[in-house]
Order: C-alpha cells, then structure tokens, then sequence
C-alpha cells in the first residue's frame, strides 16, 4: 500500500500544480477582460490615451493595450503574456464602446 501512495504523490502534486496554473490563468484572463473594458469606456468617454493605457498597465502588469476605432466602434484589446508552469501563455480581451467622437 506504501509503495502505491508514494508512486502517486508526484502524480498528484502534478495535477494540483496544472489546477492552481489553470485558475491563475483565468485570472488573467478575467483581469485582461476588465482592463479592456474599462480602456474602451475611458476612451469612448474621451478621456486621453494615456489613462487608458496607465489604467492597463495597472491592471495587469505587462499588458499592452492597442485602441482600433472604426464603424463608429472605438474597440480595446489588451495583450499579456502569462506563465504558465514556465510556459507562455498569450492572453488576450478585447472589448468596444460606441466612439462618442469627442
């Protein structure tokens, strides 16, 4: 019985250590979503460039924030590179607000 439980240790702390990457890198991605979201609005609001992108970077650090208007759209999309047991792992959000045009 012993020599089965100590086999199955590393399996286990294998899968804990892929359940508690997986859940940071939902939160990464739920953080890259808000930070889009609030960089849409910001901008939609006219409120400078560099508030939003302030706003991202301290949302999640690292992330960067490219702005596309068009259509009458003023879309946000946030980029970051996540690590995930050592590997990268592209995160991206991307949101829009009605362009107000101011």
């Amino acid at each position: 019985m012993s020599a089965e439980l100590v086999a199955a240790i590393p399996a286990l702390l294998v899968v804990l250590a892929l359940c508690l990457g997986g859940l940071t890198a939902a939160t990464a991605q739920a953080r890259a979503h808000e930070a889009a979201t609030t960089a849409a609005r910001l901008l939609a609001r006219g409120a400078p460039e560099s508030d939003a992108h302030r706003h991202v970077g301290l949302s999640l650090a690292g992330a960067r924030l490219a702005v596309i208007r068009a259509d009458g759209l003023l879309c946000a999309r946030v980029e970051h590179t996540h690590r995930l047991l050592g590997l990268p792992l592209a995160v991206e959000a991307r949101s829009c607000a009605l362009d107000s045009g101011w």
